[in-house]
């Protein structure tokens, strides 16, 4: 795997934003750790949109606080995967089966090894604001992404019912 590195999104990357999006609709997979991506019209949207869900002071009523990161390639400044980190979980449905962590990797760019590390630099994030327990969850069935949880120090609690599946929750110490 080439070494990747954590950025705030900004305009410089709204070409490789919108054709990642464009991937998902394209698969029609659900792109955790992307915030409102899919559902946005349009770049300028969906920046505003996780621009002010980084700022307790602008993040929308309902809504928790999250940092958006994308995951780019050193070697070429290439973007592999997005990652969200949420200030905390205290929400009916982050704290249940939500989780302080979401990401997902551009489908051109799976299995090699982009997500365990993506994990490995948000929990530094997740280290530097504070929090000392990171729920982090997936779907069961999601065999690359409960690995990926596993690598970084995952203990599985349970699973939870969503709506037509079931949710594994794991707790990372830092």
């Amino acid at each position: 795997m080439d070494e990747i590195r954590l950025v705030t999104p900004d305009e410089s990357y709204r070409e490789q934003i919108w054709e990642y999006r464009a991937r998902f609709m394209e698969t029609r997979e659900d792109s955790g750790g992307c915030g409102s991506l899919l559902d946005c019209d349009t770049f300028e949207e969906w920046l505003s949109q996780t621009l002010a869900m980084s700022d307790p002071a602008t993040c929308p009523e309902g809504y928790v606080p999250a940092d958006c990161y994308l995951a780019v390639r050193n070697a070429d400044n290439r973007l592999v995967g997005m990652i969200d980190m949420r200030h905390h979980i205290d929400h009916p449905v982050l704290g249940t089966w939500g989780g302080h962590i979401g990401y997902s990797v551009h489908p051109d760019h799976r299995r090699k090894g982009y997500a365990t590390r993506m994990l490995q630099l948000d929990l530094e994030n997740a280290r530097n604001l504070g929090i000392s327990r990171v729920l982090v969850t997936c779907s069961e069935g999601n065999t690359a992404s409960e690995k990926t949880i596993l690598k970084n120090g995952g203990v599985y609690e349970n699973s939870v019912p969503v709506e037509d599946h079931m949710v594994k929750r794991f707790w990372i110490e830092l």
